[in-house]
């Protein structure tokens, strides 16, 4: 491939030189030879002489380069010829028309639809949290109810506790308020109890007196219904609210109290 990019006068003058050296060295092979003829004695001429003469090889035969083979040309694209523009068909494009309109009218409805479903399921998602919010709403209203209810409960509680308490501690001061003014008799036995039901007043006067239990002991009883009806009026509780526990009292008394 090194010889395609050779002239061709450097082709010549390479084949000149390559000429040249054969020539030359065949020169100096027939001129050795002879001179060995010459130099040597008779006796190695006459052996020598006796000898074919030697056979000269011939020279060879010049390289002949190859000749580079041309570069194919590349063949030029045949010529297309543009065919004429197809003729519009207005059926054809009526066709279209009609076939994007349809897919438009189409892809509207699905978003419509689309839309639709959307807002449906957006609604009762609201629904759902409204119905829910409600619901957390009753429940803290219940809440709310049943700890007043407890509260107002352990208020009444309380505050009935704290009537009791009152209630009884003026039964107490009124039965300690009668002892004042019983007369004890003499001669009596034991420790009797009597049991009267005294009904009183708003003012503390006392209405009536019955016996409910008697002692045995006929002057304590007498001694102890003389010293109810001396100790009016009795002492009651500023409250009026609690006048209803004090319209009827039930006491008892014994003498070694």
């Amino acid at each position: 491939m090194a010889y395609a990019t050779e002239t061709s006068n450097e082709k010549a003058l390479s084949g000149a030189l390559a000429l040249v050296m054969h020539v030359l060295f065949f020169a100096l092979l027939v001129f050795g030879v002879a001179w060995q003829k010459r130099e040597s004695p008779p006796m190695v001429a006459e052996l020598w002489s006796e000898l074919p003469a030697p056979k000269v090889a011939p020279p060879p035969p010049p390289k002949i380069e190859p000749k580079p083979e041309p570069k194919a040309q590349p063949k030029p694209p045949p010529k297309i010829e543009p065919k004429p523009a197809p003729k519009p068909d207005p059926k054809a494009d009526i066709a279209l028309r009609e076939k994007k309109e349809k897919e438009r009218k189409a892809k509207e409805q699905e978003l419509a639809e689309k839309k639709k479903l959307d807002e449906k399921k957006k609604l009762e998602e609201q629904a759902q949290l409204e119905k829910l919010k409600a619901q957390q709403e009753k429940e803290k209203a219940e809440q709310l109810a049943r700890e007043q209810d407890e509260a107002l409960r352990k208020i009444a509680q309380s505050k009935a506790a704290a009537q009791a308490r009152l209630v009884d501690e003026y039964k107490r001061r009124i039965a300690d308020h009668i002892r004042r003014f019983i007369v004890e008799p003499p001669g009596l036995r034991d420790n009797p109890e009597v049991v009267y039901d005294v009904q009183v007043l708003t003012g503390g006067g006392v209405f009536d007196v019955k016996l409910r239990k008697t002692s045995g002991q006929a002057t304590w009883d007498s001694a102890v219904e003389r010293a109810i009806r001396r100790a009016e009026p009795l002492p009651l509780p500023p409250d009026p609210s609690l006048m209803r526990e004090f319209r009827e009292l039930n006491l008892k008394f014994r003498p070694k109290e």
